[in-house]
């Protein structure tokens, strides 16, 4: 059983953190339609959803994903790189305590959890505005004891790791290559966005399907062509949040 757990739109998102994009006005009502149908998405593709309530004063706590990463063998709560939302982790600590043992990122370390990219064993972590050496170390500390590697990898021009690259399968990769390097995922295959679709590199495999914006229909098109089936999810609200389809969710194995 896979367990995904989400959290409600924010009433107070229209405050939320920004870095590469600029404010816009963000319909609330349609976000939450937006997300509410996401999260058919997901129990559609075989998720038990755990849905978290509502946090009025967190703009960005609809991105579960930043709180935490969660392993067979452990979960990581993160310290988000943004202040505002490290109290955000509190709830989602509490959610996980139900699935694993918990290992904490401390002060200096700071990780998001849009910058974790995981391919068996192999964890890369975007060394990022968010994501910080320090906090890189020590999850490669907590790791460790359960054979995993972890490789820090320089993102330049986007928020996330995962916005420049995610897997839409067991052996390949979804890549925008001007925000980050291709050579380090090696031998893993890499399939490239379209050029005029920078952010069409965000997408979420599990369940044997990807799901996928529509906003990227040329990268849509790539994706097909390689025999991926799809799934597509309208999230154009949360986007303005610069929030994508990893974002709102936390994937696991029960």
């Amino acid at each position: 059983m896979l367990v995904a757990i989400t959290r409600e739109v924010s009433p107070s998102i229209t405050r939320c953190e920004l870095t590469h994009l600029q404010r816009q006005p963000i319909d609330l009502e349609r976000a939450r339609m937006q997300h509410l149908g996401y999260e058919s998405a997901l129990a559609k593709l075989g998720c038990r959803v755990e849905k978290l309530p509502v946090e009025p004063d967190l703009p960005d706590s609809v991105f579960v994903e930043d709180t935490a990463v969660v392993f067979n063998e452990t979960a990581l709560i993160t310290r988000p790189g943004a202040a505002s939302r490290r109290p955000e982790t509190h709830g989602v600590a509490l959610a996980l305590l139900a699935y694993r043992e918990l290992a904490f990122i401390e002060e200096p370390g700071t990780v998001d959890g849009g910058d974790v990219l995981c391919a068996g064993k192999k964890v890369y972590i975007g060394i990022s505005q968010r994501t910080n050496l320090a906090g890189i170390e020590q999850v490669r500390a907590a790791l460790k004891p359960f054979g995993y590697t972890v490789h820090g990898v320089q993102v330049k021009g986007c928020l996330h790791l995962k916005s420049a690259v995610t897997p839409v399968g067991p052996d390949t990769l979804l890549i925008n290559r001007r925000w980050v390097e291709r050579g380090i995922f090696k031998p893993l295959q890499v399939l490239d966005v379209d050029p005029l679709e920078s952010h069409g590199a965000n997408a979420l495999w599990f369940g044997g399907k990807v799901m996928y914006s529509p906003a990227f229909p040329r990268t849509a098109k790539r994706l097909e062509k390689r025999g991926i089936g799809l799934e597509l999810v309208d999230l154009s609200e949360l986007a303005k949040a610069e929030g994508a389809l990893t974002c709102c969710s936390l994937i696991f194995k029960q």
